[in-house]
């Protein structure tokens, strides 16, 4: 009873606010009460829980603009999400999830995207493109390269650290707003590092500690003196 009391009083929260959360309650479903709210929700967080899915009619949250289901026990997401079409942030970290649906390319909203630590093997194709996508986190995954359709991205911030990556494409170096490149703890070599980031792109910011060559190989590169001329000023500009 206690737990249904403390329910019902979160709905009535909600209903005004436009802000529900019910981290850390245990659940391991959505409760259907959620529905009589749906339609006003901003904000629903349902972190750390005990969720396996998420229900089909997620299309029902029309209104949502940040939906954070980190630390649970997702293994996909349901295709109802491509519906929420004013989703700004969509945080889904520390679950299991091997694969995204592609309507989630209809998003053209969303601005911050966490999928750190799941199972993707793959930069998912649904994220390129988005046109207001800036922060976009694939950390702590099972991906192996980035492909050369990842030059789509729109992202300013790229966090690919602690994956399995052995090769980059050089076409990253197209991405126009790209700034933050991390890929800490990979498995890259000198080789297979495409000097067109240091010369050719806006990254300014590069972390590689923890690949297969030391970072202060970079030097040997073409365009490492262009790279480092963007990180200085970038570093000016901080202080």
């Amino acid at each position: 009873m206690g737990n249904a009391n403390s329910l019902k009083h979160h709905l009535e929260n909600a209903q005004k606010t436009g802000v529900c959360a019910l981290p850390k309650r245990g659940l391991s479903e959505v409760p259907a009460d959620l529905l009589k709210v749906a339609a006003s929700l901003r904000t629903l967080d349902l972190s750390e829980n005990k969720l396996s899915s998420l229900p089909s009619s997620m299309q029902a949250f029309p209104q949502l603009k940040h939906l954070n289901c980190s630390q649970n026990k997702l293994t996909q997401l349901p295709d109802t999400l491509g519906a929420l079409t004013k989703l700004e942030t969509l945080l889904m970290s520390y679950n299991k999830i091997t694969k995204l649906p592609d309507v989630l390319s209809a998003l053209k909203n969303l601005k911050t995207v966490n999928l750190s630590h799941n199972q993707l093997s793959e930069v998912p194709g649904c994220l390129l493109s988005l046109p207001q996508l800036d922060v976009l986190d694939l950390s702590s995954n099972l991906i192996t390269s980035v492909p050369a359709s990842a030059a789509a991205l729109r992202c300013s911030e790229l966090n690919l650290n602690d994956n399995q990556i052995n090769r980059v494409s050089a076409e990253l170096a197209d991405c126009e707003r790209l700034k933050i490149l991390r890929l800490e703890s990979n498995c890259l070599s000198l080789d297979e590092f495409p000097a067109r980031l240091l010369a050719d792109s806006h990254v300014s910011l590069l972390a590689l500690d923890g690949n297969v060559f030391e970072v202060k190989q970079l030097a040997e590169l073409d365009g490492y003196e262009k790279y480092m001329e963007r990180y200085t000023a970038t570093k000016k500009k901080m202080f």
